[in-house]
């Protein structure tokens, strides 16, 4: 591998763990904190419910920001979209670590904690498809798998960022770790963000923008187009991302509640959990992604879908059997194995839906809408659905299983093995 590949792969990676730790710091402090310092309210799980309403929002954002970003990816290129996302990511998080209390200014404290989650949505609506094509459209022809794969192990490196600390925090008494020690994290956060802006200062743009820029190709308004001609991949990519984000953050983030509030576990436990999985899955993820470009992106994405419905039971009934063990193998298989193969294999597969003058906005919108639509809202769907029916699972479960039937259905709809640069609505593009 050129020096030039390493360099252009560290910057995708590294700039998506951080902006990935950012946004998930704020939903493991939701589980613990928010609820009780800016949601403040009578009842514990309305209060919860509150914090993970601000923690959905900003999915709703995040298909404005893939927009925007991706219009200044698609016209002036990648690099600057992920300088820009980076920095108004860092910003937000590190103002998130100022913010007074409930208890201090009242009502404005969730009123101004809600605005800083809104820029996170913003930012990493636009950060995602810029490192994400930064990988791929560098990539020798028979390798564009494995190094799809690389940005998307900046998840699952901020969600183990983000636990770790909190983890580590969480070690604190009671009343310090409530008074100032979830805010370290969040204001560490700033040193982090300004080593990947050095890092992805010295990057060029991606050889596919150069052509595409060279030949005249560049769309005048990437998102009038990519709703004419490629409406169809949209939703494709929109409901492949279901399967992969309501169960993630089940794994990842619902669990944290969960595990403390409705089981015998405590916070350690759970995020240590998380972290080992994130570990896992990391790990798994480049390995995933090169056996992607062997036998194809769809193969493995099926066996993610029907891994997750065939889990979805034996996860719950594993976390009811009050062993810690128990709880960081469920999810190590969760998050680690099932989840890992599916974040593997997305972004390429996606990627290799779109032409390269309207890439960037095409898997930013379907990602980004799929995000809103199952991503964010599950915690609070969870959450929802426990209150409802007296802290049984079964829901839950069904809730996941729903999940990768809608992402099944999509998927289907791909032609061929997704690593063949298939253009889904070409033929609809050439009539028109």
């Amino acid at each position: 591998m050129s020096k030039l590949n390493v360099r252009v792969l560290s910057a995708s990676l590294i700039g998506s763990a951080i902006e990935w730790f950012d946004y998930f710091l704020y939903g493991t402090v939701a589980a613990l904190v928010f609820n009780q310092l800016f949601f403040v309210s009578e009842d514990p799980v309305m209060g919860l419910i509150l914090a993970y309403t601000s923690f959905s929002i900003a999915f709703f954002l995040r298909p404005f920001g893939g927009v925007v970003f991706s219009h200044i990816g698609d016209r002036l290129g990648r690099k600057k979209t992920l300088v820009m996302t980076l920095s108004i990511m860092g910003l937000s998080t590190f103002a998130m670590g100022l913010l007074p209390t409930y208890q201090v200014i009242g009502i404005w404290a969730p009123i101004f904690l809600t605005c800083l989650r809104f820029l996170q949505g913003l930012a990493l609506g636009g950060e995602w498809g810029g490192a994400l094509l930064l990988a791929v459209e560098y990539a020798p022809k028979n390798k564009k798998g494995l190094f799809g794969s690389v940005p998307q192990m900046g998840i699952s490196i901020g969600l183990i960022l983000g636990s770790l600390a909190m983890s580590v925090m969480t070690r604190l008494p009671e009343a310090q770790f409530m008074s100032w020690g979830w805010r370290v994290p969040f204001l560490l956060s700033a040193l982090l963000v300004l080593v990947g802006l050095w890092i992805r200062k010295g990057i060029d743009e991606t050889p596919d923008f150069k052509k595409a820029q060279a030949a005249g190709e560049i769309s005048k308004l990437p998102i009038a187009d990519t709703l004419r001609f490629h409406w169809r991949a949209v939703l494709i990519a929109m409901g492949a991302k279901v399967v992969e984000t309501a169960p993630f953050y089940i794994y990842g983030t619902f669990i944290v509640s969960y595990a403390t509030s409705h089981l015998s576990f405590n916070r350690t436990e759970a995020l240590n959990a998380v972290v080992i999985g994130s570990v896992v899955a990391t790990i798994l993820i480049p390995i995933i992604g090169h056996l992607s470009d062997r036998i194809g992106r769809k193969k493995i994405y099926l066996f993610g879908i029907v891994a997750t419905v065939l889990y979805a039971f034996p996860y719950f009934w594993m976390l009811q059997q009050g062993s810690a063990f128990l709880l960081t193998l469920a999810t190590v298989i969760g998050l680690g194995v099932i989840w890992g193969s599916l974040n593997a294999v997305q972004g390429t597969m996606m990627s290799e839906f779109f032409p390269a003058k309207i890439r960037n906005t095409g898997i930013s919108l379907g990602y980004q809408l799929g995000a809103a639509v199952a991503g964010g809202t599950a915690p609070l769907v969870a959450t929802a659905l426990l209150a409802t029916f007296n802290s049984s699972y079964v829901p839950v479960a069904l809730y996941m299983i729903l999940a990768a039937v809608i992402s099944l259905i999509a998927i289907a709809s791909v032609k061929g093995n997704s690593q063949t640069k298939e253009r889904i609505d070409s033929k609809l593009e050439v009539s028109s």
